[in-house]
């Protein structure tokens, strides 16, 4: 296995969790929130930039801990202005973010997982299957590197985790992560800001609803039980009934709603007969959707429908009263559209591993479902 610094990395632990770790160094409480703001505030990665901590202590973090963070590898840039990032991770794995511009603002679309174990059929990241959970450190890492070295940065203000992975099948670190970037210590994003989109595992999303109040999207993809098991796998342990009732369930705050997201493919789920039976699915859910006409990828086995078959589908959602939005393919001929993030270096196999330079670079394999 690779021979990495095995010293406790800060970037893993919560405020309590660093709060403990100083305490038993015998300093103050106070010290962990002075560490946790250089650490997301100020972008140190080195215990030396701490400059209101003193040398002894500094050298006593040094001797104890560290600050680890994935790397920036390469940055590819689409001619809408939409960016994908490729980092590099510790034990050698490799994984995918993508900054989307919005109008006023930055959008990032962070990854929970190297790979995917979901399997659903339009997805090209679960083509190569689930490699490891990420941890805390390797989700919010993500923000924390663009933040203090790309020039957009200081402006993103919105994180979706929807990248490479099914957030809720890594849930406690999701959840640590969650908690590091709303942190005012941490991160400091509103909870308002953080979006978390899932294939429907449906146990989970009812305890994200008990653990935190953030946005949740819902990649739903069909309006039956025999469509979405066939394109989606997770349906058929997670059935679409009760998928809907969880997220009737779910407690949005107010003024918010669930998001379900519907990838738009030719003459598999795109007829104005589906989108009706979609409205009538979902009658009296708090919800909005978020049409995405499918993202082709070499080998792929579906299409993109042509446009006025996805205008007809979208009007019929208006005119049942959803609030519809068709979301235009960003990224898409550098392979950071939805759907298309694999973990490649420059889109080309990266070696040895689908995802990590060796065997030994895996680490958690599976989920916490």
């Amino acid at each position: 296995m690779k021979n990495y610094d095995a010293k406790p990395n800060l970037s893993d632990m919560s405020l309590d969790e660093i709060e403990g770790f100083i305490a038993r160094l015998g300093k103050e409480k106070y010290r962990a929130r002075q560490v946790m703001k250089w650490i997301y505030r100020a972008g140190a990665t080195d215990f030396d930039e701490m400059t209101n901590l003193s040398k002894v202590f500094k050298e006593e973090l040094e001797k104890l801990a560290r600050i680890a963070l994935p790397l920036i590898e390469e940055i590819q840039e689409a001619r809408d202005g939409t960016k994908k990032v490729l980092f590099r991770l510790e034990d050698g794995c490799f994984i995918e973010s993508v900054l989307i511009r919005e109008k006023n603002h930055w959008t990032q679309c962070v990854s929970t997982q190297v790979g995917c174990a979901m399997g659903c059929r339009f997805c090209l990241t679960g083509r190569y299957g689930l490699e490891r959970n990420l941890l805390p450190s390797e989700i919010v890492g993500q923000i924390t590197a663009l933040r203090f070295n790309t020039p957009e940065g200081e402006n993103i203000k919105n994180i979706v985790m929807m990248g490479m992975g099914e957030p809720l099948a890594n849930y406690q670190n999701v959840l640590k992560a969650i908690m590091i970037i709303t942190s005012d210590a941490g991160a400091g994003f509103s909870k308002r800001k953080i979006t978390v989109s899932t294939c429907g595992v449906t146990p989970m999303i009812r305890k994200l609803g008990e653990d935190v109040s953030i946005n949740l999207a819902v990649s739903l993809n069909a309006p039956d039980e025999k469509r979405r098991s066939y394109l989606m796998p997770v349906n058929k342990k997670f059935p679409l009934k009760g998928l809907i009732a969880a997220c009737r369930e779910y407690p949005m705050p107010r003024r918010r709603r669930i998001t379900f997201e519907y990838i738009l493919m030719n003459g598999i789920n795109d007829s104005e007969k589906d989108a009706r039976t979609l409205a009538a699915l979902l009658r009296g859910v708090h919800c909005k959707f978020n049409l995405i006409p499918f993202n082709e990828f070499p080998g792929s086995e579906f299409k993109r429908p042509p446009d006025k078959k996805i205008r007809a589908f979208h009007d019929v959602l208006v005119q049942e009263h959803y609030t519809t939005m068709t979301r235009p393919s960003k990224g898409d001929e550098i392979s950071a559209a939805c759907g298309q993030l694999s973990g490649r270096r420059g889109g080309r196999p990266l070696p040895n591993q689908p995802f990590c330079d060796s065997v030994d670079g895996k680490q958690s394999h599976g989920g916490d479902i």
